[in-house]
């Protein structure tokens, strides 16, 4: 799918409005184009087809390329995944291709942080002023993994919560989902960094002075998102370490209860066999050996029971 948008440069807007044709200033926005498309786009931009199709790869990593006047950027963008209680995270390749004329984004399909631009959310954003344009998505992007990580944490909390209660598999299982959620964010926020670091070090578009302030703020947002994902998955899998251990321990702890319940149960049983046997046995005869049996047996069972609670057996 292709849209076009375009910021007029004479009314009185700040955000991107639909436009119906491509002409020198517009954003051009892909999503999981087919062939036709990527050959109109290429033909009317000038921008290589191969630097168009590079993101429509899902294992894409981000990276950097420029050449003749055409820059491409990679990066990774956040996305929801899952739906029920608790929502599964993921990254998407996003690029990002510029030349003195155009930008065009390209991606499998829409995300939260595209949306947000094509629906004039993003204040004093112009398409014709495309360095800036580009740093305000990457800006916006970094925000989107800090607030993806904060649900992450607070999602980890109510689980944790429910763990307390109850140690049930699927709780365990939705933590795990999260871990590798932190795993995957922790990854392209680090990929996303080496490319951010190569923009301001090679300066592949023209920067003036308030873009390379908008571009080290996007860094040490980024920064700030590995930061954070670092931490919350350090957490996350050091609980997921406790709540292991505990697990096996109250399952050792249930073991021996029940070991220690089958050799109290194991007295009556083997006093009762000793006199069921047919050979002759002491006081066999005697008109009160059934009482006396019992009463033996039950002395001996609780003597025992109270001697393995004394010793935290049971």
């Amino acid at each position: 799918m292709k849209e076009i948008y375009l910021t007029p440069k004479t009314e009185d807007l700040n955000r991107p409005e639909k436009h119906d044709k491509i002409e020198h200033g517009v954003w051009i926005h892909l999503s999981s184009p087919d062939q036709s498309e990527l050959q109109e786009v290429s033909l009317s931009t000038g921008l290589p087809v191969e630097y168009l199709k590079a993101a429509l790869d899902e294992e894409e990593r981000p990276r950097t390329e420029f050449e003749n006047g055409n820059t491409l950027i990679i990066i990774d963008t956040p996305e929801k995944t899952g739906d029920g209680d608790v929502l599964l995270y993921d990254t998407l390749p996003l690029g990002i291709v510029i030349n003195e004329k155009f930008i065009v984004t390209v991606c499998l399909k829409n995300n939260s942080v595209l949306d947000e631009f094509r629906e004039g959310k993003i204040p004093n954003c112009f398409t014709y002023k495309r360095t800036r344009f580009l740093l305000q998505l990457l800006y916006k992007n970094a925000q989107y993994f800090l607030k993806y990580l904060r649900i992450i944490d607070r999602e980890t909390d109510q689980v944790e919560e429910l763990l307390h209660k109850s140690m049930k598999n699927q709780e365990l299982i939705e933590l795990l989902d999260l871990e590798k959620s932190l795993v995957y964010f922790s990854t392209s926020l680090k990929a996303n960094e080496v490319v951010l670091e190569k923009i301001l070090k090679f300066r592949p578009i023209r920067m003036y002075e308030d873009d390379t302030d908008l571009l080290e703020d996007v860094i040490i947002e980024n920064k700030q998102a590995i930061e954070m994902a670092n931490i919350y998955s350090n957490i996350l899998s050091g609980m997921m370490d406790a709540f292991a251990s505990i697990i096996n321990n109250n399952m050792n702890q249930i073991m021996k209860i029940l070991a220690s319940v089958t050799i109290i149960l194991s007295i009556p049983t083997m006093i009762s066999s000793f006199f069921g046997m047919n050979v002759p046995l002491p006081f066999q005869s005697s008109p009160n050996m059934t009482m006396l049996l019992f009463i033996l047996s039950l002395l001996i069972s609780v003597s025992l029971g109270i001697i393995m609670w004394k010793k935290e057996f049971i």
